[in-house]
């Protein structure tokens, strides 16, 4: 039975992914939440509660977790908790800064690490994948976008960064690592950011549509692809990749993206 664990799967992508991996009966499911007061668990799915990916402690509460399950390997870490807040030249914030850079890059990296460290838990049958976005690609920045936005961005462009050092340091042990783009989505998320304007637009889709995308690539990612950087769902979403990687009509899906 292959256990996977989504971390940040109370709502959004995390949500979906966890209910779409759980509807395989074979599979055992490990989500984590914030709340002490998860969703009720059911026959594969199981709640890990008061795991905040941005404190300190998170890697060793979920670790503990795991030990009192006797868990001996993940299959599949998937990370996509996040916060976003908006900034602009005139109105940046150096607290909405430390807080995305804490949920969106240094907690995942710290998490990981710890589970890296644990005994043989990632091993050469797992695979670890980042949700980042499209917008932490410092080559798909153009000026029709303009600028902005910096912890949003910066933080998500640290993220592929430390993806990329940890798949070559785990490597050796055969342990898998992507970054992906998992689709511009319809969520509590962007739409607390005036994106909701942007979805019709911009092709976005709900989570769901967006998870099983996201499910099937993982199912053919493999140690041939590590620290390497994709979008599942191809290039339709990406406002600037007419301007940067050329015609949509004509880029692959799914899609490797420049970092």
């Amino acid at each position: 039975m292959p256990t996977i664990l989504v971390v940040g799967a109370t709502r959004g992508l995390g949500a979906s992914l966890a209910n779409a991996y759980k509807s395989d009966p074979n599979n055992h499911v490990l989500a984590t939440a914030r709340s002490a007061d998860p969703p009720p668990n059911t026959k594969n799915l199981t709640y890990i509660p008061g795991i905040d990916i941005a404190t300190p402690d998170a890697g060793k509460k979920l670790l503990d977790f795991v030990h009192t399950k006797s868990i001996s390997q993940i299959d599949v870490v998937i990370i996509t908790a996040g916060y976003f807040a908006t900034e602009s030249l005139k109105e940046p914030s150096f607290e909405a800064e430390e807080k995305m850079y804490r949920t969106c890059v240094i907690g995942p990296t710290i998490l990981v690490t710890t589970l890296a460290n644990d005994s043989d838990l990632l091993n050469s049958k797992s695979k670890v994948i980042f949700v980042s976005s499209e917008s932490g690609s410092i080559t798909l920045r153009h000026e029709s976008e303009g600028g902005g936005n910096y912890g949003h961005h910066a933080s998500k462009t640290a993220l592929n960064m430390s993806a990329k050092l940890l798949s070559l340091d785990l490597k050796e042990r055969g342990v898998a690592i992507a970054v992906v783009h998992p689709g511009f989505m319809r969520t509590e998320l962007t739409r607390g950011v005036g994106f909701d304007k942007f979805w019709d637009e911009g092709g976005a889709v709900t989570p769901d549509v967006a998870a099983k995308s996201l499910v099937e690539w993982i199912s053919t990612f493999d140690i041939s692809k590590t620290g390497e950087y994709w979008a599942p769902r191809g290039p339709a979403d990406i406002g600037t990749a007419d301007a940067v990687l050329g015609p949509k009509d004509q880029l692959p899906t799914p899609l490797q993206l420049p970092w």
